[in-house]
């Protein structure tokens, strides 16, 4: 895990975060955690082939049963390919502590050009304390606020290949959210998004 420096310098050693200042980064550090290139070109290709004949039987959906996602559609599996399983399993090591009960299906969650993810907070009825996702495909912004107060802000720039990592704090008092095209921006600067695959594990809840 990278030593923390302020994030909203644009030279610091996480430069994927973005925040208002040191306070609000004291405030996040270690409860979101992001690691580019965690996969190579490659094994992003074979992670998406191997859910790509289900993904194209379905139809992108601009209703979410709970308006959390636009232009989405999604699956769970537990069908990998063997050089697939083994990049998981580098996913689960990374994030979860030893014996951590994993969720046994993979969340594939497919996200239109055009789609983006409202703000919420993953319910605790359904997974633990723990999501780690790794974002292939297109770059995108993931945003997070402060339920109790919203001037509490934080930005990730999650690039194609990178692992993301929410826990403790971030995953239950903050709001999550993927940036529309039109709003994807990063310390001011433009991040085209493209179509995003999401490939998500989560602990049991506890």
């Amino acid at each position: 895990r990278s030593e923390s420096g302020q994030a909203a310098r644009h030279d610091g050693p996480r430069p994927w975060l973005s925040c208002e200042s040191p306070r609000v980064e004291a405030l996040v550090r270690g409860d979101v955690e992001v690691s580019e290139e965690f996969v190579s070109e490659e094994e992003e290709r074979l992670l998406v082939k191997d859910v790509e004949p289900t993904l194209r039987r379905l139809k992108y959906q601009f209703d979410h049963w709970d308006h959390a996602i636009h232009g989405y559609r999604e699956t769970e599996t537990r069908r990998w390919g063997e050089g697939n399983r083994a990049t998981l399993a580098r996913v689960l090591a990374r994030a979860f502590p030893p014996g951590t009960e994993v969720m046994p299906l993979t969340h594939v969650l497919d996200l239109d050009a055009a789609g983006f993810i409202r703000p919420h907070v993953d319910s605790v009825k359904f997974c633990g304390s723990i999501i780690a996702g790794l974002s292939l495909l297109s770059a995108s912004v993931m945003r997070f606020v402060h339920e109790q107060d919203p001037t509490i802000r934080v930005d990730v720039l999650l690039k194609p290949r990178s692992l993301y990592i929410i826990r403790g704090r971030v995953r239950y008092e903050f709001t999550h959210e993927i940036l529309k095209d039109e709003e994807s921006l990063f310390r001011g600067e433009r991040v085209p998004r493209g179509r995003r695959v999401a490939v998500i594990s989560r602990n049991v809840p506890e």
